[in-house]
């Protein structure tokens, strides 16, 4: 099939490469969000997807506003049969979704109806899922309640942050896409409309999200620190400045307080509600991640001290 194909972040990068390497579709122009400020410069960046687009020589579309009429001609002129998409991060009107005519098809990180929203991957661990997975679907007005093509599962495992999860979703995804575009091309896939059971939401996570709550019992802490990390990335208070955590670990005490820090021989110990956990890595304002116990030595860490 001809395909144009609509994506932006690097979780989206393995399925336009499986869609390129597939001898049985064309890949006639990729859309995408346009370049954005980014790093400490803030100088203008094109996005993954950009740039693998631009490496093989694919024209690149990047309407500010999907609605835009420019940009609803040229996706008309282009002819093409469908419009795989994964985390194109814009909302498509009704004017768009009405041109291919197999539609619009996404690739959603859940198992549909689960965990429809802008942060799948980032609930399913924040809530303690064992099993996950992808899904295709065509768009359709809904938020991601189109009916499913196809879905892969995967499971979560414990140590899992969500980028571990997104990376492994976005590979099994890619293969689940060139499967659903070869079942569109030969007619032998069907779109099955969703559940009405089962639906979950899983909104995006803020900044304000990930400061992590001592107060919460200790394995509420553990999956809240995985889920932002490394976006939007768990943090705390520390001496009136943001501390940055990476995963912590828990352990089989409740010696403290909550926020109340303790350094011990093997590292640095935070009460929560219930168990004690263990910090990992963290990252002082200004400075590069390092493990906890270095950071304690420099901040010379005084009986009582606590995070919040």
């Amino acid at each position: 099939m001809r395909l144009a194909f609509a994506g932006t972040p690097a979780a989206a990068v393995p399925t336009l490469r499986a869609l390129l390497d597939a001898s049985d579709h064309e890949v006639a122009a990729v859309i995408t969000r346009p370049p954005a400020p980014a790093g400490r410069g803030r100088r203008s960046v094109a996005s993954p997807v950009a740039a693998l687009a631009a490496e093989a020589g694919v024209p690149i579309l990047t309407p500010v506003r999907p609605a835009e009429p420019q940009f609803l001609a040229e996706l008309a002129a282009l002819e093409v049969d469908a419009c795989p998409v994964v985390a194109y991060g814009a909302l498509l009107p009704p004017s768009a979704l009405a041109v291919p005519p197999h539609g619009w098809v996404n690739l959603h990180f859940s198992l549909l109806p689960a965990w429809r929203g802008a942060a799948p991957v980032h609930h399913a661990v924040l809530h303690g899922d064992e099993v996950t997975g992808a899904s295709t679907f065509r768009i359709e007005q809904g938020l991601d309640t189109g009916p499913v093509f196809g879905v892969v599962t995967e499971t979560i495992r414990p140590g899992d942050t969500s980028g571990d999860l997104l990376g492994r979703l976005s590979v099994s995804g890619a293969g689940l896409m060139v499967a659903t575009m070869d079942g569109l091309a030969d007619g032998s896939l069907v779109a099955v409309p969703q559940s009405s059971e089962g639906v979950s939401l899983a909104p995006k996570i803020t900044v304000a999200d990930a400061q992590v709550p001592w107060e919460s019992p200790a394995r509420h802490v553990e999956r809240l620190v995985r889920a932002c990390t490394p976006s939007p990335g768990a943090w705390t208070m520390f001496r009136g400045d943001r501390l940055k955590l990476g995963p912590v670990k828990l352990r089989g005490a409740h010696d403290l307080h909550p926020g109340e820090l303790q350094v011990t021989k093997s590292g640095v110990v935070v009460g929560t509600a219930s168990l004690d956990v263990e910090l990992g890595l963290v990252q002082p304002p200004g400075k590069r991640p390092m493990a906890a116990a270095d950071w304690a030595r420099g901040a010379r860490i005084e009986a009582g001290e606590r995070l919040a």
